[in-house]
């Protein structure tokens, strides 16, 4: 009997699977002849480093590895716990060891150990002494120390999918530890399935909120339920990065309608819309470059908008500059040169600068010969022409306009300019 005082475990605690047989979903890593079903039948376990999205078993998973295979089960949060908390694991583990009992250290969200807390772990790891299961939703490529990550196995965990989300659903109504006898409509269900966007634990949350606000559950109490539905999106991880390539790659591919989606997706989820507006500057110089040079303008101002208004109000401009960076021409020529021009300084020998090309404020520095034949262009355009703008010796071809938009007039006239230097040849640029 349960009490205020004493409420029941939420529903995704009572529905969490007592044998790997009852897991729902990662079939790519629990299937016949699958990663961990061939790892736990040789009984030879080894440190996993797992990492997928919320509410997709993590947790779950690593509790049932260890009563697979018979191993004491510590569970630590990284959230909370510290090196004390390691320590302490540590001296349990060695006092079973000396039993013949073998201990597993799951810590959910790795990512959240610094570097000295995650390298407390080595010893114990590389021993054998700690099996450790670690959890994460970040990419352990960037969150995970490489020595403790070449120690572990990761295994990546997938979102579920609708149906095997339903499928939970459906176990939640007929289980008798779970909401038995509650009355849900088929459409509201489907809703739920799709909204959940693979995230069991907000799924079987969402439903038995929903259990408690009508005798029959419809698709209209399950969106209250739900409540607002907000993309998910890490602001500070992989997922807003990953956001932020596909609105760039949108843009330069000028798809307007794939712009548009990852910039709503961004905003949903609750990016800092000034942020992205400084992205989107970068995008116009990078991506449009001279073939619109008044791409840079709008996007600039959209930044100013955005920070004047702030959002929701400013999004507007935000997706103004995005759709006239889609739908302008393209050309990175620009920003390949100025590549091109970092490489030849970081490479090459730091030569003077030649002599006519000096500053020369004093009479000193004039009789050095600093300035001393520098053709001043408008005393003399041909002799302007004529002259070296670079150091002795050095010959470089950094830059090579496109024939797009606006810069198809810079080409001509770029090679005009070079014929008139005496330059012209169609080697590539360096």
């Amino acid at each position: 009997m349960t009490t205020l005082f004493d409420p029941p475990a939420p529903l995704a605690e009572r529905l969490r699977p007592r044998t790997v047989a009852e897991v729902v979903g990662q079939t790519h890593l629990l299937g016949p002849g699958k990663p961990l079903t061939r790892m736990l039948a040789s009984g030879r376990l080894g440190s996993l480093i797992l990492w997928g999205p919320p509410g997709v078993g993590k947790t779950t998973l690593a509790r049932l590895i260890a009563g697979e295979v018979g191993a004491h089960f510590i569970a630590l949060s990284a959230v909370s716990a510290g090196v004390k908390d390691v320590r302490e694991a540590v001296t349990e583990a060695e006092r079973l060891r000396g039993r013949g009992v073998r201990t597993i250290l799951f810590l959910d969200e790795i990512h959240r150990f610094n570097k000295a807390q995650q390298d407390a772990l080595l010893p114990h790891v590389e021993s054998g002494l700690l099996t450790l299961i670690g959890a994460t939703t970040e990419n352990p490529s960037f969150e995970v120390n490489p020595a403790l990550r070449s120690r572990a196995r990761t295994l990546v965990l997938e979102s579920l999918s609708q149906d095997e989300v339903r499928q939970l659903l459906n176990r939640a109504l007929s289980d008798e530890r779970g909401l038995k006898g509650v009355q849900v409509q088929d459409d509201a269900l489907a809703l739920l399935s799709r909204l959940a966007e693979g995230d069991a634990r907000r799924a079987l949350g969402t439903l038995e909120i929903a259990s408690t606000l009508a005798d029959v559950v419809t698709p209209e109490v399950m969106t209250e339920a739900f409540g607002k539905h907000l993309p998910a999106m890490d602001k500070n991880g992989e997922d807003f990065y990953n956001l932020i390539s596909a609105l760039h790659k949108s843009v330069r591919g000028s798809h307007v309608d794939g712009a548009l989606y990852w910039l709503a997706r961004m905003v949903e989820g609750g990016a800092d819309s000034l942020y992205v507006a400084r992205r989107v500057v970068r995008m116009a110089a990078e991506d449009i470059g001279l073939a619109d040079p008044q791409a840079l303008r709008l996007c600039i101002a959209a930044r100013d908008t955005v920070e004047f208004l702030g959002s929701p109000e400013g999004d507007l401009a935000l997706a103004q500059a995005v759709v006239y960076l889609a739908l302008a021409p393209k050309s990175n020529s620009v920003y390949v040169a100025w590549k091109n021009a970092l490489s030849a300084v970081r490479e090459g020998e730091m030569l003077p600068v030649p002599l006519h090309l000096r500053n020369a404020p004093t009479a000193l520095m004039r009789q050095q010969g600093y300035g001393k034949g520098y053709a001043y262009y408008f005393d003399d355009p041909e002799g302007s022409f004529a002259q070296d703008y670079l150091p002795d010796g050095v010959d470089l071809g950094l830059y090579s306009p496109t024939g797009e938009g606006w810069e198809a007039r810079v080409a001509e006239r770029w090679r005009k300019l070079r014929e008139a230097h005496g330059t012209d040849r169609t080697d590539e640029p360096v």
